[in-house]
């Protein structure tokens, strides 16, 4: 199946991002306080008692990351150690079993290259999701961590995000309620995601927003799905690392190639009332980070029953600079400074 396209992948441009998968993942379990060997399964069914911890008590957490194949044939996955890290981090936080690092490391290789060959050409990349769940089947245990859980890798080949253009997005800002428990905010967890929902589907139909950038009591946080960035000249402000929110890789390395870039990088925090009034000067930018999309520019805030055009309402040259400048290195069309990629 490596080294030819598979054939779920001939529709996938024409597919939501993230519905077509290869047809095997690796698997891992934690068992009497060990973890197996790894196992090269199907990718459509997992076997878990009805009462595994992680359907009751949302003992749940995941990554996502990329794979890229290079103009020379090499396939590189993206600041796969930095992922593996925040999935160690979100495990212990949500009082998983702790994962083996270097074991998690070897499951993506493993799968990256099984199906290496399936690894779509720019601007399309293969994209993983290692997933960690715990499986005690034990539903008293509302107020006690699961002892035993399962981690797979899953592969998505995915297309063009912007096959259809760049267009601005749309944003509600929310003071009133925030995406997730403030506590919790750093964990990249499925219940974060949920609770997003339903501010989310209202945002849409009331005011025909694209997302919600939440914050409460003022504070500029994250949407439901992605890290919030504002650039206003050559200064890029975005909120300072807490555990209220999540702490983005794909944030990560844009921040760091606009301090390459000589730009000025503000991880502080920023006011409802701050935003708006920047947003409104000429030449003022506004994206969303994630590692889907890289950098979507973002074209209008909704506040207050009020919209407010940021800069011209279109995307913008510096967020458009940000992105070539990180799909380059992805890409490998560019010099990999920081050490971001592992060759497969």
């Amino acid at each position: 199946m490596a080294g030819r396209i598979h054939k779920s992948f001939r529709k996938c441009t024409m597919a939501a991002f993230g519905t077509v998968f290869m047809p095997q993942m690796t698997l891992a379990t934690f068992e009497d306080g060990q973890w197996s060997d790894i196992q090269t399964v199907p990718s459509d069914r997992l076997e878990f008692h009805p009462g595994a911890h992680v359907l009751h008590y949302s003992s749940t957490c995941f990554e996502g990351l990329k794979a890229f194949r290079h103009d020379n044939g090499d396939v590189c996955i993206f600041r796969m150690d930095a992922n593996i890290r925040r999935m160690a981090q979100s495990s212990r936080l949500l009082s998983l079993p702790p994962i083996d690092e270097a074991q998690l490391h070897q499951m993506i290789v493993d799968i990256v290259t099984q199906f290496k060959g399936d690894v779509p050409t720019p601007p399309g990349s293969m994209y993983i999701r290692p997933t960690h769940i715990g499986t005690e089947a034990a539903i008293g245990k509302a107020a006690a961590p699961s002892m035993s859980s399962l981690l797979y890798v899953l592969l998505s080949p995915v297309g063009d995000y912007f096959a259809g253009g760049d267009v601005t997005l749309r944003l509600l800002l929310e003071e009133n309620g925030q995406r997730c428990a403030p506590h919790m905010g750093m964990v990249k967890s499925g219940g974060n995601y949920a609770s997003a929902l339903g501010p989310i589907s209202r945002a849409r139909e009331s005011v025909d927003a694209d997302q919600v950038l939440f914050c409460p009591n003022g504070d500029v946080q994250e949407t439901g799905a992605a890290n919030f960035i504002l650039i206003d000249g050559d200064e890029v402000i975005t909120k300072g690392l807490d555990s209220s929110f999540l702490h983005g890789v794909t944030r990560d390395s844009i921040l760091t190639l606009a301090r390459d870039l000589g730009m000025t990088v503000s991880e502080r925090d920023l006011t409802v009332d701050e935003l708006i009034e920047r947003a409104q000067k000429p030449g003022t930018e506004a994206a969303l980070s994630g590692t889907a999309a890289v950098l979507t520019p973002v074209g209008t805030l909704i506040h207050n029953g009020q919209e407010f055009q940021v800069g011209n309402g279109k995307p913008g040259a510096t967020t458009l600079r940000l992105r070539e400048a990180l799909n380059n290195v992805q890409w490998g069309k560019a010099e990999d400074a920081h050490g971001w990629l592992t060759r497969i």
